[in-house]
């Protein structure tokens, strides 16, 4: 559908200002008017990583007068393949100073806030009160349903973008939207996501990777919907699901309806304010948290353990539940690989050992966490994880290999 302009234009534009967004002025559907709307439009991205990179520099390059970044997070090495805001000198840096600098490089005409801090239930309505528009380039389920609830409480629209490996999606949720004095039943996220998925079934990015050139694809997206929505012009994706496939290079527009059961928008909603995120996501399964309770080794202790296991003193089994691409990068001496999925399908039962320990360990945690409980329920009552996995093992015994 088409919409109003989000946002009332600027009074006027510097000559400077002519000058440098000309190619727009000279599209008959921005033109001056829609410029000077960009120009008095106030978005605030959330993440300046691998979506938030590209969707910074495109709505600063676009000409949008006020920029916020919420990002709390250091630049590392690894976001370099794919967060193209930040360079190899701002490794080490805050990335919202780093993308802070890189945005005034490409427009000095932008006005940047830096929310230099986590977003949680206690800034996110004071935060979100200061902008006409939300761009959502987290990464993580329990952020998402915070910034669908805090932008739908405060009726205002946000873009959001999701990637993992080779796909992608993208829409605008404003479940608040009326056309013409009428509601125009438009889905929020919950609508799409009524639950988020079990914990541990769906890998993050640093789990599964992400190809680096995605999110530019789905981060120019979200800039395309954000200029629509603030100049009024086309059809933006309010009520549509877009699906990219960067394998295949295919495109596809899904139809979402608003569902009168959403617990947030629908009907007889049950969610009327802020709630606890990271309960209602888990990080990991009741289980894999109550195996890990009382299960857990440091890798200080695994190392002592290893050093006694070479001795003869002490017999175990270490395992490396992670997929066997990741323990090409690094690995704890000793492990053998059975990937988490061989244990939740039962497969790699029947090949454990019974008359030894076994020691789990993945990149941080979580995994090994799901796969103890998985083991404790076969029986093995004295299987044992390891805390931060090889991502602890390389930054406090081995830092000689590489993190990722």
């Amino acid at each position: 559908m088409s919409l109003p302009p989000l946002v009332e234009p600027a009074e006027e534009l510097s000559v400077d200002e002519v000058r440098r967004y000309s190619r727009h002025l000279i599209i008959p559907d921005v033109g001056m008017a829609g410029q000077k709307r960009l120009k008095n439009a106030k978005v605030l991205v959330i993440g300046a990583g691998g979506l938030g990179s590209p969707a910074l520099l495109y709505l600063a390059a676009a000409g949008v007068g006020t920029l916020g970044i919420v990002e709390f997070d250091e630049v590392d090495e690894s976001n370099l393949q794919r967060q193209v805001i930040h360079g190899q000198s701002d490794i080490g840096r805050p990335k919202a100073e780093s993308a802070r600098d890189s945005i005034k490089e490409i427009n000095p005409l932008v006005e940047v806030v830096v929310h230099d801090e986590r977003l949680d239930n206690d800034n996110v309505l004071q935060i979100f009160e200061q902008y006409d528009l939300i761009v959502d380039g987290t990464d993580n389920f329990a952020t998402r349903y915070m910034v669908n609830d805090a932008a739908f409480f405060l009726k205002k629209p946000y873009v959001w973008g999701s990637i993992y490996r080779f796909d992608g999606q993208a829409s605008v949720f404003w479940p608040t939207l009326e056309v013409d004095g009428q509601s125009a039943d438009a889905p929020c996220y919950r609508c799409l996501y009524p639950e988020p998925p079990p914990p541990g079934m769906v890998p993050s990015c640093a789990e599964g990777g992400v190809l680096g050139v995605l999110c530019a694809s789905i981060g120019s997206i979200q800039v395309n919907e954000a200029i629509k929505l603030l100049t009024g012009i086309g059809e933006p994706l309010v009520g549509s699901l877009m699906v990219y496939d960067a394998l295949e290079m295919n495109y596809r527009k899904l139809k979402m309806r608003k569902d009168p059961g959403c617990a947030l928008c629908g009907e007889h909603p049950t969610v009327t304010g802020l709630i606890d995120y990271d309960t209602f996501c888990g990080a990991i399964s009741d289980a894999a948290a109550d195996a890990a309770a009382d299960s857990t080794i440091s890798v200080g202790t695994l190392e002592t353990w290893l050093a006694e296991r070479d001795k003869g003193e002490r017999d175990f089994l270490l395992v490396d539940v992670r997929e066997p691409n990741e323990a090409e990068i690094n690995h704890i001496p000793g492990a053998v690989l059975i990937p988490k999925g061989d244990f939740l399908n039962g497969s790699a039962l029947g090949g454990l050992p019974s008359d030894k320990q076994v020691v789990l360990h993945c990149k941080s945690g979580g995994r090994s966490a799901e796969v103890l409980a998985v083991l404790k329920g076969a029986g093995f009552a004295d299987a044992v994880h390891v805390g931060g996995g090889v991502s602890a093992w390389v930054t406090q015994i081995d830092p000689s290999q590489p993190s990722y």
